[in-house]
Order: structure tokens, then sequence, then C-alpha cells
């Protein structure tokens, strides 16, 4: 469980976040949903750690070798090719071959790109790049998953896929935070927070989201 209670950030004289309070749970998926400047990424790097708040985060602090980070721009590496990524980030984790090549199919058949591994990153379609930047952030099984924006941008069969991997990592038991600009996904989660100009507009299921 994560925590945040009252948690702010200060960019100048700009409040990026504004007394933030949030609990995040594992097995659950959380959506952050908010326009440009709601303040959704800033929350994003604050859970990472990359961002201080204050005051302090509460709750467990989460080690970097359990934290999955995808960023908007899906955080792969143009110039090397598909199994070239997997291996650049499964060295930096320390996984053994053996985990490397069972966790990688696994992933890559799930995210539909099992047939494309000597591919180029850089020339693989937009959602198939967002596809593998989930399988990079998630190769090491950690257990909190934060995903900045992970289906913008992307047509809407890879949004689809995109979805199925992020209800799968809450399956297997990981806290999965995600930012989106799409309500029709946020719907689909256990619950919600509505952020604009870096305050909390209201937070709960879906439904109870939609009913305020």
């Amino acid at each position: 469980m994560i925590t945040l209670r009252g948690a702010s950030v200060h960019f100048g004289a700009r409040a990026a976040l504004d007394d933030f309070s949030g609990s995040f749970a594992p097995g659950q998926v959380t959506a952050l949903v908010g326009g440009d400047g709601a303040g959704k990424s800033t929350l994003l790097r604050v859970l990472t750690g990359r961002v201080a708040a204050t005051p302090a985060q509460s709750g467990a602090v989460t080690p970097r070798t359990q934290l999955g980070y995808m960023p908007a721009d899906a955080g792969v590496w143009n110039n090397l090719s598909v199994a070239q990524n997997i291996a650049f980030v499964a060295r930096v984790f320390a996984m053994s071959p053996e985990q490397t090549s069972q966790r990688s199919q696994l992933l890559l058949a799930r995210a539909g790109l099992a047939q494309v591994g000597d591919r180029e990153a850089g020339k693989l379609s937009g959602g198939m790049r967002q596809k593998l930047g989930f399988v990079l952030a998630t190769l090491h099984s950690p257990s909190v998953v934060l995903l900045d924006e992970p289906t913008t941008g992307v047509d809407p069969v890879s949004r689809g896929e995109i979805w199925s991997l992020i209800a799968g990592a809450a399956a297997e038991g990981a806290t999965v935070v995600f930012a989106t600009t799409y309500l029709d996904e946020a719907e689909r989660c256990d619950q919600l927070f509505l952020l604009d100009q870096g305050r909390l507009v209201t937070s709960g299921t879906p439904d109870e989201v939609i009913a305020s």
C-alpha cells in the first residue's frame, strides 16, 4: 500500500501538485485522469521518488528494483532491436538468462510482439512501441507499475491490448497507477483520481465519480 497525505509539489511559484491525498493498493488499477497540466505526471514522479513532495510520502517506500516506470514516450531505445532493448533492461535489473527468457517470452506473447524480436524499435508502429515500453517496464516483475499516458495517440486495437497488459499486471498482484485522458479507460479501473491544475477534484470508484 502506498499512501500520500497532503502531498504538494511547487516549481517556483506554481503548484504542480496541491495538497493531494490518496492510497494505491496492490492488485488494483488506479487511473489518474485530467487534461494537460492537471498534475498527473507530477504525481507519478512523486510515486517514483524522482520528485520530492511535502510532506514526505507515508507508507512503505518502494525499492527501485521493485518499481516499473513507463514514461509518456514509451522509454524504448529506438536504435536497438526489440531483443536488444529487453537484454539491456534485464542486465540493469540483474536478471538471470533463465528469468529473462521466461519473462520476456510471456510478455512479448501477451503484447503480440513475439515475432518482431529482431526488428529495430524505431521502426515499430506507435502502438507496438508503446506495448514494448510496457514490456520493458514490467520485465523484472515489479510490485509497483507506473505508466504515463501509455495509450495516448495509439490505435483502438493497440489501446485494448495495452489495457489487457495493464490488467494482467494487476492480476499478478502489482500496484498499477496510470495517467490517462481517456474516460472510457478510467471507467475500467478499480479507482480513479480526477485532477485539475494540480488539485484533486474527486476520487473513488468509477461509478462513484460519475455519480458525483
